[in-house]
């Protein structure tokens, strides 16, 4: 089971044995940030800055919270907060719009057996170390939890402070620029200039004199001499990203630069000392490229002495979540809205799609649904982009051990069930909505036969 379908079957639990009339629960991250919330039933009675004042107040003293109030007829409410050792992965809240006693020893027994299972999903039980690398403004935008991801932050640590060239692979979308940004604001050529061209987007008849600069003279329109990008650079790092898409003539022209660590500008016959780093990216396979004779051998080898491959989106699912969290919480922000959630079969197409074009398209699809939700806070699966809502089919690539945590809620379940009713399995069947011998399966799936008397 992928995580939202764990959530929304602890919720379908919840609300089917205490039988509340409008339930809400809310799961944090490891940064104690909500990454998901759902609700069952119908409306709530409370308003929202009642029902907000409830769950501070109970989230504050991190233990449960219920009183009684009168809207036309008795509403009682309740906050459960999920929290262990200090630290909180979420809440439940819930209201039973009918006349009767606050809510009993039992189910606040039931409410405390979806801890471990919250805690699970929270990433409690193996917590990772979630990787952050920041954008020059300081914005976190490049960020996950995946193995791959551990490897590229593992390869930006031991490059940063060299002076070799680096070679930076991957498809249109991951995130190369970033991390070419990353590897010079927090290496040893952090004080000089970070100058980025995109060798795809100018002209080659322009290439040339923006990368080498120009004499007074070389050419109509030449009035004043003027440096080019990579002396610009000196002192720092040099960005050419998209170098794939470099003619064979200006490949030879780098490719003296870097054994040289001299430049020549267009017009000009003496040659000027720079010291720059290079970094450049590419989305094409260069070994191909190479073969095809379309990019120096030479060339080559000088530009990938280290090589860092940014990993696609659809090979990294853990960090969809991660992301979707993340983009929600920075655009809730800037919009001045209170913070959206996806609804859980909306998170399920996200985790479906194969996302071409990586975390620039997960970013410009966020981005896009809040705009079109409006006033509402949870965004609808119909608000999704035509090709998303068309994998509704695909399986999921889960990576997650979701069985497991399943299965450990059920168990809890089943033990505190049958505690209560002192393991009576008449009693307890027909308390927690099954057959008889639906209990006896239970009980011999999560190996609890010991317990019986």
């Amino acid at each position: 089971m992928t995580r939202p379908e764990v959530i929304s079957r602890i919720l379908e639990v919840i609300v089917e044995v205490i039988q509340a009339d409008f339930c809400q629960l809310v799961a944090f991250d490891h940064r104690q940030k909500p990454f998901y919330q759902q609700f069952k039933g119908g409306k709530p009675a409370l308003s929202e800055g009642e029902r907000t004042g409830i769950i501070n107040r109970s989230l504050e003293r991190q233990e449960p919270l219920s009183f009684r109030t009168n809207h036309g007829h008795d509403v009682l409410a309740l906050c459960y907060p999920f929290s262990y050792r200090g630290r909180l992965f979420g809440f439940a809240y819930l209201e039973k719009h009918r006349n009767g006693t606050l809510f009993t020893e039992r189910e606040m027994e039931i409410l405390s057996s979806a801890l471990p299972v919250i805690k699970i999903l929270s990433q409690e039980s193996d917590p990772p170390e979630e990787i952050i690398l920041k954008s020059e403004n300081g914005e976190l935008e490049f960020l996950g939890i995946s193995q791959p991801l551990r490897v590229v932050k593992e390869l930006i640590a031991r490059v940063k402070d060299v002076n070799s060239p680096v070679l930076i692979t991957g498809e249109s979308g991951t995130g190369k620029e970033l991390v070419a940004r990353i590897i010079h604001q927090s290496g040893c050529r952090r004080q000089g200039q970070f100058v980025a061209v995109n060798c795809s987007a100018i002209p080659d008849n322009l290439l040339e004199s923006e990368l080498f600069g120009y004499a007074k003279g070389a050419f109509t329109g030449a009035l004043k001499d003027k440096p080019g990008l990579i002396e610009e650079a000196s002192g720092g790092t040099f960005f050419l990203d998209e170098i794939g898409d470099l003619s064979l003539l200006l490949q030879a022209k780098i490719l003296r630069v870097l054994q040289e660590k001299e430049i020549r500008r267009v017009g000009e016959n003496r040659s000027r000392r720079v010291d720059v780093r290079f970094i450049s990216a590419t989305n094409r396979n260069l070994e191909q490229e190479v073969e095809a004779g379309r990019f120096r051998q030479d060339l080559y080898f000088r530009l990938r002495i280290i090589t860092i491959e940014i990993p696609p989106l659809r090979r990294r699912p853990e960090d969809i979540l991660v992301l979707i969290n993340h983009f929600l919480d920075k655009y809730s922000r800037e919009m001045g809205r209170p913070r959206t959630f996806f609804s859980p079969p909306a998170v399920e197409l996200l985790l479906k799609y194969e996302w071409p074009g990586n975390v620039r398209q997960l970013q410009n699809e966020i981005q896009r649904c809040l705009v079109l939700a409006g006033e509402n806070q949870i965004i609808e699966e119909e608000l999704l982009s035509p090709e998303i809502r068309g994998c509704v089919n695909r399986p999921i690539p889960d990576r997650w051990d979701y069985s497991q945590a399943k299965a450990e809620f059920e168990r809890k379940f089943l033990k505190e069930a049958l505690r209560h009713f002192n393991y009576h399995r008449a009693k307890t069947a027909a308390a927690i909505g099954l057959t008889r011998q639906g209990l006896f399966r239970l009980i011999k799936k999560h190996g609890l036969e010991n317990l019986m008397k």
